[in-house]
């Protein structure tokens, strides 16, 4: 149990690898710099408060006068957030904020869009929130991980 914190820093590794790589994402094939390249944690969460607050302003027009004091404000806007995330993913590969942040929903596995079926998994799963604090050593959240997608640049 203690040997992954005793054994240093190569024991995080991959199985199989026996040195780190050069940068994020060599492991995966992808570009060290530009489009197509794994983006930073604070881009992605900057992007992940651009889409909250666009769900919060449509959900507070929804609910009509004081919505700030309304208790339906954050069910309305989780469910919207929820919605357009999965709709824009498997449509567009990027959800609004992701869009204005210059970012991009990839899969790692072919060059193909996520899909209903990944997009709605890992929307799923960053409800949760934990899953998407926890990333590996190419900085991909655990969501990321079990969807075989990662945020990559657009531009």
């Amino acid at each position: 149990m203690t040997g992954s914190w005793l054994s240093g820093p190569s024991a995080a590794l991959p199985k199989g690898q026996q040195q780190e790589q050069a940068y994020t994402g060599e492991l995966l094939g992808l570009p060290e710099h530009g489009p197509g390249s794994l983006v930073s944690t604070a881009r992605r969460a900057l992007a992940l408060c651009l889409d909250w607050f666009l769900s919060m302003a449509i959900a507070a027009s929804l609910v009509g006068e004081n919505p700030l004091e309304s208790s339906r404000l954050s069910a309305y806007t989780l469910i919207i957030w929820f919605v357009v995330g999965v709709v824009t993913v498997t449509l567009f590969s990027f959800t609004p904020g992701q869009f204005i942040a210059g970012l991009r929903v990839a899969r790692v596995d072919a060059p193909v869009r996520v899909g209903i079926v990944r997009a709605l998994a890992r929307q799923l799963l960053i409800v949760f929130v934990v899953p998407a604090t926890v990333t590996d050593v190419d900085g991909r959240g655990l969501h990321d991980r079990a969807t075989g997608t990662a945020i990559v640049r657009a531009r």
